[in-house]
């Protein structure tokens, strides 16, 4: 008899068939995905589940899933899931770190220039017919090139992203837990420094660190009031590492030129007050939203249940110390 897997939201077909050839596969073919409710009893005879980051295990959620040997997520972050009370219960947790890292910083860049050149604003200005003539300080905006550029969390993404900044000739700083090694140092171009002086020598401030109990709400008022009148704030990370209605004032009041928001406290839900900036440029989080890298990302979860299933160590487990003990079980993930 074949294990069986939940997919709890819509995934790539190709992803889907694939996993069919390994499991029977429960899936759940839309875009809502299920609620928590849902999603324990769906999960009731399954041996893991596919999830994706609008999916909530909490330790309640957790606590009732009966027989799940893994929960295998799609994406790199993991603040949806309570790994400590999965590890607590022999489950397995993995991600899909590296793929997405070049993408991401792409994304990155798109939302640095879109807010210095002003793009959403001028095409809005260009489709609502106000232009009728060409002036000199029409949309003028802010230069990218030969600027500072500070990255806040030097992982793969924000290294990734120190790389696309020598094609514009900027200055990098960066400020991390850990410094990196000189050689790495020296290929980048960054300099480490501390998160004061980071915030008030960028013009560009990219946000790269993962949610954590430090980290939220780490970018608030008085982190904003540090800032250059002429930078710009751009999170590719978590939404609540900043305090959203902290930078809507600044965005206001122009204590800080302009940002570039890819995720948001309360996803879907923006603050009003930010829908209101006109030097916001906004994105329904879609960092990573390239046919290329969203398919990989699922194969590779796609790939981490299987090798579960198979009483094989997943490659990519964010709870290794389970493994040993997940291992041993008579029936592997049951």
């Amino acid at each position: 008899m074949q294990p069986a897997i939940l997919i709890t939201k819509r995934l790539f077909p190709e992803t889907v068939a694939f996993l069919r050839q390994h499991a029977e596969v429960d899936y759940e073919d839309t875009a809502d995905g299920l609620t928590p409710a849902e999603m324990i009893t769906r999960a009731h005879g399954k041996q893991a589940i596919l999830s994706q980051f609008t999916d909530s295990f909490t330790s309640d959620v957790i606590a009732q899933l009966h027989g799940v040997g893994i929960i295998a997520h799609v994406g790199v972050g993991y603040d949806n899931i309570d790994v400590q009370t999965a590890s607590g219960r022999g489950i397995l947790v993995s991600n899909t770190p590296g793929i997405l890292d070049d993408t991401t910083a792409d994304f990155a860049f798109a939302l640095m220039l879109a807010a210095a050149r002003r793009v959403t604003e001028a095409h809005a200005f260009v489709r609502s017919g106000q232009w009728k003539r060409w002036s000199l300080e029409l949309m003028i905006g802010l230069d990218i090139h030969h600027r500072t550029l500070g990255i806040l969390g030097m992982g793969r993404i924000g290294q990734a992203v120190a790389r696309r900044a020598s094609g514009f000739a900027m200055r990098v700083l960066y400020h991390n837990r850990n410094r990196l090694p000189l050689e790495l140092e020296a290929e980048l171009n960054a300099t480490l420094v501390g998160k004061e002086q980071l915030l008030r020598e960028s013009d560009f401030l990219s946000i790269h660190v993962p949610l954590t109990d430090a980290t939220r709400r780490s970018i608030g008022e008085s982190e904003l009031r540090l800032m250059k009148p002429t930078a710009i704030l751009v999170n590719t990370a978590r939404g609540p590492i900043v305090d959203e209605a902290a930078l809507a004032r600044a965005l206001q009041e122009r204590s800080i030129a302009g940002a570039g928001l890819d995720v948001f406290e309360r996803e879907p839900e923006v603050h009003p007050d930010l829908l209101k900036c006109s030097n916001a440029v906004l994105a329904p989080h879609v960092g990573s939203a390239t046919v290329e890298t969203r398919l990989k990302m699922t194969m590779m979860a796609a790939e981490n249940a299987v090798a579960a299933l198979a009483g094989e160590r997943p490659p990519n487990l964010l709870n290794p110390g389970v493994w040993d003990s997940w291992a041993s079980r008579p029936e592997g993930a049951g």
